[in-house]
Parts: structure tokens; sequence; C-alpha cells
């Protein structure tokens, strides 16, 4: 008995081939998806071949009671218009209805897990903030109030550090799984934190901080990762940008900090800095109550537990058998196509293999868009660009707690907009308004200092500004790493993503304030807007649409050649788009980019042109 589940696994593969071999789908359609393609893996297949596959798949993996579930499951994987199907339950036709109908309707275990996982982005913007007003009194009180490189290298610490912990993703998190990772990145979040009110040097204050960004690195790329493989296709924007909520949320708290503790005098920046700790203990403390990534589990071949975490993180269990069955197909098709096995050989194929080379692309351009924004000055240095502006001490610290209220309130429109207008039609929106916003902002800079409308006017633009962000580059790119990459190299792949976006950030936060000393405001302002502007044209050309695909459907989306994407827009896109909305031809028809074949009924057909 004991060689039999290993005889029924080869079985299970050698179906699984044939099935691959029978829908038409091959390694080239990952690598170049040249007719831009998404397809179905189970497209192709009769019902009862398909019915007798799922139960050698149950048989081989334990799960032979749940065989009539996974049946069930595996019919609407392959034909989303459920209601032709006749094996379902009428409780089964319920639940996934409402997945439309009542699509925030989740589970209890799933909410808790976005919380939890989001509270850990919490500390992030806690920490800028409180660097923010820590900057008007720390380089005082070390003497090195006049060392613009050092008081930026110090405030960069954690980004700069961070880059060498985030190559650590992918080997930690496959020792410990998603919920080991964030607990242990969770120590560093308090430890090194809380010691940063003790520091009786600069350098000691630097210690901390780099410790810090040794657990922010791996940190920030793991969180995502863990949202984006738990939460249904449809919602997933809106539910992974709950990271950039909670760090908004984080920044507004750090704010409200500052105000609380600027009175104590000299030992203000102490408690500003140290205060950051408080969302890292309920991690610590619930991280446990959370299932762990089903994906994950279904990436180490543990199938009994990832069916009963999906079972936690989906209304049906046949919800749950659609969702297990389906990945497992899609990462099958991932193992054969992307061979790597080593950290090395996987972190090659990021830049080799072409799927994987333009979702490195993808993440890339999204996360230096973040950085080019300039949202991250504003972060650390708001309560420095409203002193020059003219303001006190306690004036620069409540313009800053009005940027950060901006930064929090303006975050929410993203949570529903994300998956319905779409990740990419939210960054060509936004992009353009920052831009003239910094330019206005910086102008009103070259007003005289005695103009009682000069700062007013500085502020109000501004929080226009971070009004634009927080609902656009805010949550974007860390969703989108987040899903553009196939499982077997999601972590090695959010981790390059993470370290790109801490080295551009590092860069900024290092030259800002010579760049400020350099060439004014005016000039900072105007060099970031023009930033902005450099980003809205690479997005426009080189940045495909995710919202409401699977992650496994994604690999098709990545597939397309860049070149096909730009050429898309510049013919198809451009011409339509002149012609429905500067013309005013409403007759005119955009032509998708993407087609779907072997999804049967229009629903999935939907929402699949290219924005």
């Amino acid at each position: 008995m004991a060689s039999r589940p290993n005889s029924v696994n080869e079985d299970s593969k050698k179906d699984y081939v044939e099935h691959i071999e029978s829908s038409g789908v091959t390694h080239t359609e990952y690598s170049r998806n040249v007719n831009a393609k998404v397809i179905n893996p189970l497209s192709g297949i009769s019902k009862p071949d398909l019915l007798d596959r799922v139960s050698r798949f149950c048989e081989a993996h334990g799960l032979q009671d749940k065989t009539n579930v996974f049946q069930r499951g595996a019919l609407v994987a392959q034909n989303p218009d459920f209601e032709s199907i006749e094996e379902l339950l009428e409780e089964d036709r319920y639940h996934l209805r409402r997945e439309t109908t009542h699509r925030w309707h989740l589970t209890k275990d799933l909410w808790w897990t976005v919380a939890i996982c989001s509270l850990g982005s919490a500390v992030q913007g806690w920490d800028n903030t409180g660097a923010n007003g820590a900057n008007l009194s720390f380089p005082g009180e070390f003497g090195i109030e006049h060392n613009e490189w050092l008081v930026g290298f110090i405030n960069s610490a954690p980004t700069i550090f961070g880059l060498f912990s985030a190559p650590f993703t992918d080997p930690l998190n496959n020792w410990l799984g998603r919920r080991g990772v964030i607990f242990f990145t969770g120590l560093f979040c308090v430890f090194p934190v809380l010691a940063q009110a003790f520091s009786q040097n600069w350098w000691g204050l630097l210690l901390c901080r780099a410790f810090m960004g040794l657990g922010m690195g791996i940190k920030i790329s793991t969180i995502p990762i863990m949202t984006s493989e738990c939460v249904p296709a449809i919602i997933r924007g809106g539910l992974v940008m709950s990271f950039q909520l909670w760090v908004a949320f984080g920044i507004f708290i750090g704010f409200c900090s500052n105000l609380v503790f600027y009175r104590i005098g000299r030992l203000a920046w102490r408690f500003q800095l140290a205060a950051a700790f408080a969302p890292a203990i309920p991690i610590l403390m619930f991280i446990w109550l959370c299932p762990e990534s089903p994906r994950w589990l279904l990436k180490k071949g543990r199938i009994q537990e990832s069916f009963k975490s999906f079972s936690r993180l989906r209304n049906s269990e046949v919800q749950a058998a659609r969702d297990l069955y389906y990945a497992y197909c899609q990462v099958k098709e991932e193992e054969s196509a992307f061979g790597g096995a080593s950290f090395f050989s996987r972190m090659t194929e990021l830049f080799t293999v072409p799927r994987l080379r333009r979702a490195t692309l993808g993440g890339a351009i999204a996360m230096t868009a973040q950085q080019f924004s300039g949202i991250n000055i504003m972060a650390f240095y708001s309560s420095t660009i409203f002193a020059e502006a003219g303001y006190s001490v306690r004036q620069c610290l409540f313009a800053s707690f009005g940027f950060g209220l901006v930064n929090f309130i303006f975050a929410f429109p993203a949570i529903w907009t994300i998956d319905t207008f779409g990740r990419r039609n939210l960054l060509l929106f936004t992009f353009p308004n920052m831009a003239w916003c910094l330019l206005v902002a910086g102008g009103c800079f070259l007003m005289p200092e005695a103009s009682a409308a000069r700062v007013p006017l500085i502020a109000t633009f501004v929080y226009l500004f971070t009004a634009f962000y927080s609902p656009g580059i805010g949550p974007v790119p860390f969703v989108y790493a987040a899903e553009c990459f196939p499982l077997s190299h999601r972590e090695i792949g959010v981790a390059f993503c993470v370290v790109w976006n801490n080295t551009i950030g590092s860069i900024l936060g290092l030259t800002f304030p010579s760049l400020l000393r350099g060439i004014t405001p005016t000039g900072a302002f105007g060099f970031y807007a023009g930033l902005n502007m450099l980003a809205f044209v690479v997005i426009f050309f080189a940045l495909p649409e995710t919202k409401q695909r699977t992650l496994e459907e994604l690999d098709y989306i990545f597939g397309v050649p860049t070149r096909r994407h730009a050429a898309y827009q510049t013919r198809t896109y451009l011409p339509w788009f002149i012609k429905r909305y500067v013309l005013f031809q409403k007759r005119a028809q955009l032509e998708p980019l993407y087609h779907l074949e072997g999804f049967e009924g229009g629903t999935r057909a939907e929402g699949i042109v290219a924005h």
C-alpha cells in the first residue's frame, strides 16, 4: 500500500501532460504570446475526461472524500458561465453568484488575514513621518545640522539597508512560509525602532535604522505576496492595495505622534522615532491565527493543507476547490516552462526568459514611477519644505499633519477603482495631475516672502499633489509587483522590485537635501514634475493592465511582447481615443488587445481591452 500514492501521483502527472497537450498550451505561449491569447488550461477536455482526471488528482493527494466537490469546482474553472452546469448544487450557485453581486462579502479569516498583513505596512509609514518630525531637532543635538549628506543618509538608512536584505525574501519564504517571515521581520520593527530613543550619537541612531531596514526590506516584499495569494481575483487589487492604505495610515498617525511629542523639547525626536514600534506588536501576536498562503502550500506540494487554507479564505468548498485545481494545473505548466530551481538560476531567468523579463520590467517601471513621483521626499522632508516656506516648527508639524491626513483619506478611492478603472488607467490619469501640482507649488516659492498667500498656496498644491498620488501610484506598484510574477518566481521577483524601489528611493532621499539647497525648492519641484511626465510616457507604452485576471492567467498577459503592446497603444488605442474623446465620435470601437480562448460564456471576455 505504501507505493500506491506514488503510483497514482505519477498517473496524475501523466494525465496533466496529456491535458496540456490536448488544450494546445505550450511553453512558448508564456514567452512569446504574439497573438495575445489568454488560454484556460482546462479547455479542450471533455466532461467525462475532466471528471476522471479530477478523481485521480483527489486520490493522489488524499482528498478522496472531497472528490465530488473538486469535480464540481473543476467544471466551474473550465466554464465560468456556471449556470449551465447541471452538476452544481443550489448552494454552489448561490455562492458563485454572490462573487459578482456581493464581491466584498468575504470570510472572517480572509478579512483577518488582510488586516494583520496590512498592519505591517503601518510601521513603514509611521517611521517615515517619525523621521520627518525628528529632522527638526536630532541634527542639531548631534551637531550635524550642516551636513545634509549625513542627515540624508540617516533618514534613508532603512531603505538603503533594505537593499541588502530584500534578496533573502526568497530563501526565507521557502523555509519559513509567508506567516513565518512576517513574524520574523516583525521583530525588526520592534527592538531596533525602540532602540532609536536611546541613541547617544548619530552613528548609534544610524545603526538602529540600519537594523530596521534589514527587516523592512523582507517585510514589504512578503506582505503584498501573502495578500495577493489569498484574495479572489475580482477584488485582488482593492485588497492588496490595503498595504498602501496602511502605509498612508501609518504616515497620518506618525504626524499625529509628532504633534503630540514636539512640546517635550530636545527629547521630542526620541519619542517621535521610537513610537513607530506600536503597530508591530499585534502582528507578532496574531499572525499565527491567519491561514498560511494556499498557493505557497501548493508550491510546497502540501495539497491537503492548501485546500484547508482555501476553504478558510472562500465562502464555499466549491470555490476553494475551483481555485485550488485551476492554480494546480497552471503551476504544473509553470514548472515545465520555468525550470530554474536554484536561487541564482531563478534570478537569471528574471532577465533571460521573455515572460519573466516582461514582468520584471513592469514591476520595475511601477516602482521607479512611484519614486519619481516625489512622494517619499514629501514624507521625509515635508516639515523641511514648509520650514523653507517660512513656517515655524509648530506650523511645520501641523502642515505636515495635513499632508498625512490627505494622503490617508484619498487612498480610499483606490479600493473601489483599482479593480474596475484598472491599475494602468489610474496611473495615466494621476501622473499628469501630479506634475502640474508640483509645478504650481514650486512656482509659489517665487512669491515674495511677505505675501500672506505664499505659504497657504504652497500647502494647498502640495495637498492636491498628494490627493492625486494616493489613489494612483501610491497603491499600484506593490499590487502590481505581487501579481505579475508566476508562483515559481514570485518571491524573488518581488524582492528584486523592492530592491529597485529602495535603490531609487535611497538615491533620492540622500540627494534631496543637497538638491533643495542647490537648485532651490522651485527647481526641485520642477525636477520632480518632469520625472512625473517621463513616468507617464513609459507607463503608456510599456505597462500592461492586470485587473481582474487570476494570478495564473497573467502568465499569458506577460507573454505578449512589449513591442506588440507599444504598437497597440500607438496604432489602435490612440486613434480610438482621439475619435472618441477629441472628435466625439460615439460609434468609435476599440479593438481589444487580449483575446480569451477556452472560456465558455461571455463573462470572462469582458474587460480584456488593454486600456
